[in-house]
């Protein structure tokens, strides 16, 4: 069933944001302390038998120098510098293996998937953990992981790590710097989100489905993981409402979307029960950027698959061509 607003109220919903005082100087500070550590990306290229494309075991150093995870695959023709995809997972997955990443070496194009800390033992396995862990009480996942404490956070390591991976991609030789998306779903969505506003000079976002937006509205209305996780948090810790959602509203996707201005593609689905359609379009709707949406009216958290992907083959192709 439909489990929002009608499509009409949805493209007119623009609520009001819950910014913290200094919002911006707690990313700046984020970025300037995690920049303290060398990037140190390394590539390690690997065998496979995928004989069209070039693959590289990826790490670098992400939030408070700790090693992330990725892959790069490349086409095995390639000789000058590719413009480059930097791929966000959603939640619980990982890296997974090459083979499941070829749909942007396939159109010419270099990708980046970066593996998601501590995360990938939902639906695709992952290989980085999380030294951190976050303290104070928390429920199972990571949504409440830290809450208590921005800094503690887990999204803000996640978000960082997003950041650097960005960076890490622009320090290989074949990839061109100056033409980098990056793009996700659900949880990668609101990854994308949040990096497009916090790196200047990408060239396009991809953002689907975006998880971590509107972020009060979802934990109202849904009773599906991951803002479930929120709900069960916060039914034991009831003094606690007020903290949580002042630490939740650093890593809102409206408060990032009001800075971006990076053209982007947006993705919803009218029947999401996950990330519901009114918290994607209080996004888009502040987007500060140039921006589509694609709505897939009969759609859930799937969105549109790989109709959407279609759709974002057909923008990569006319970004390289004019």
């Amino acid at each position: 069933m439909f489990v929002d607003m009608p499509l009409d109220q949805l493209r007119e919903y623009r609520p009001e944001r819950r910014e913290p005082d200094g919002f911006d100087a707690f990313w700046a500070r984020t970025l300037a302390e995690t920049r303290e550590h060398d990037l140190n990306a390394v590539f390690t290229e690997v065998e496979t038998d995928l004989a069209l494309v070039r693959c590289f075991d990826v790490g670098y150093a992400g939030f408070g120098g700790q090693e992330i995870k990725g892959w790069l695959l490349l086409p095995a023709a390639a000789e000058e510098p590719l413009p480059c995809v930097v791929q966000y997972i959603g939640y619980n997955g990982g890296r997974g293996l090459p083979h499941d990443w070829l749909t942007w070496p396939a159109a010419g194009w270099a990708v980046l998937v970066m593996d998601s800390r501590g995360q990938g033992g939902g639906w695709r396995p992952g290989d980085t953990p999380d030294p951190v862990g976050g303290t104070g009480a928390q429920s199972s996942g990571k949504l409440t992981q830290g809450v208590s404490d921005p800094d503690d956070y887990y999204f803000r390591r996640l978000y960082t790590d997003g950041v650097r991976a960005v960076e890490a991609a622009r320090a290989h030789p074949l990839v061109d710097a100056s033409r980098i998306v990056v793009s996700g779903g659900s949880q990668g969505g609101g990854l994308a989100m949040a990096v497009s506003a916090l790196v200047p000079g990408l060239l396009f976002a991809f953002i689907d489905v975006p998880f971590m937006s509107h972020i009060r509205r979802a934990a109202e209305i849904t009773d599906e993981d991951p803002y479930a996780e929120l709900g069960r948090f916060l039914k034991s810790n009831r003094r606690r409402v007020d903290q949580v959602f002042a630490t939740l509203d650093h890593f809102d996707g409206m408060n990032f979307a009001a800075r971006n201005t990076t053209p982007a593609l947006f993705s919803v689905g009218l029947r999401d029960g996950i990330t519901p359609a009114s918290t994607v379009f209080a996004a888009y709707n502040h987007y500060a950027g140039d921006k589509d949406i694609r709505v897939w009216a009969f759609n859930g958290h799937e969105g549109g698959e790989s109709d959407q992907i279609a759709e974002q083959l057909s923008v990569a192709r006319k970004l390289l061509t004019g």
